[in-house]
């Protein structure tokens, strides 16, 4: 088994759009405790992770620090989580699963490098 990373991204119209009521919200809540769960129960979820502020700095290649993510790029990373799958592939299915599908989206599969 090898370690995946979950990344969550959205646009950030998107997340303007999708802003949602507090049943709303709600919802959405349960639908990624459900996912997690199933992910858990299968023996696949390492670590929850976290969702992430948008706000934060960049530093540059000369240490430079500016204002950043730039909330005007194409998507903007919300959270991520840790998993173990046998393979890219695999762990690309688990993240069919995810509820993020449901507001625009998307998840990006990264492999954990073993140093």
């Amino acid at each position: 088994m090898s370690e995946y990373v979950l990344l969550y991204r959205n646009t950030p119209q998107n997340r303007r759009e999708t802003a949602r009521s507090p049943e709303q919200a709600q919802q959405t809540m349960k639908q990624w405790q459900a996912w997690f769960k199933q992910l858990s129960d299968n023996g696949k979820l390492k670590n929850l992770g976290q969702p992430l502020d948008d706000e934060g700095k960049v530093v540059g290649s000369k240490k430079t620090i500016t204002d950043g993510p730039y909330m005007e790029t194409k998507d903007v990373v919300g959270g991520y989580s840790l998993i173990e799958a046998r393979d890219l592939d695999e762990a690309a299915k688990l993240a069919q699963g995810c509820p993020i599908f449901e507001v625009g989206g998307s998840v990006e599969v990264r492999p954990v490098r073993q140093m």
